[in-house]
């Protein structure tokens, strides 16, 4: 059965950081909803494109479709204001730690892992990375004790993967499906789309 994965769409999403995971994941085979925190399905990026999510989060729950037993991952855009108005959801929040307690991956770009995990006490221990400059605060924060930023551009601890920013979305979104499926498959992925890892 195919690894299914929600990518959670809020208004001023990063329009890369957001459609390549979903692009690069649906070529590898796993199965990916765009996930509207709202209760439209249309999402505005952050620069006017707007998209359409196929499901939004209180649907979801509502018919008892959240449950980490049903996913396999979840990928968290950066984008301003994406990455604040996650932050401000506390239905986003709930989902978010319900994945990490079970083990699940949860992957975050951009502002989103400074803005949206770290208040979450997701990084709590782990290694992570994030645009330049948004660790300031994450750090500061109790909910990110013993947290370590990396400047590397993908970074991965366990079940967490962190990334920079949209020019770090291909490789972003090859980790995800090296962490869902293989490396092998990785890099098969990688290689289609002429992304030199």
């Amino acid at each position: 059965m195919a690894k299914k994965v929600i990518v959670l769409m809020a208004e001023g999403f990063e329009e890369v950081e957001a459609i390549t995971p979903v692009d690069y994941l649906r070529r590898a085979g796993i199965d990916v909803s765009m996930v509207s925190i709202s209760e439209s399905l249309d999402v505005t990026s952050a620069r006017g494109i707007q998209v359409k999510a196929a499901f939004t989060l209180s649907a979801l729950a509502k018919e008892g479709k959240l449950s980490p037993k049903l996913w396999d991952g979840v990928v968290v855009p950066g984008g301003l204001p994406c990455a604040d108005n996650l932050a401000a959801s506390s239905e986003t929040g709930f989902f978010l730690k319900e994945m990490a307690a079970a083990g699940k991956l949860v992957s975050a770009i951009c502002a989103a892992p400074a803005r949206v995990l770290a208040p979450l006490g997701i990084l709590v221990g782990k290694n992570f990375t994030c645009y330049p400059g948004e660790e300031e605060k994450a750090l500061t924060l109790s909910t990110c004790a013993g947290a370590i930023f990396k400047e590397d551009r993908v970074v991965r601890d366990g079940n967490i993967i962190t990334s920079r920013g949209a020019g770090s979305a291909g490789e972003f979104s090859i980790e995800i499906i090296a962490w869902l499926l293989s490396k092998e498959e990785a890099k098969s992925i990688a290689a289609k789309v002429l992304l030199n890892i």
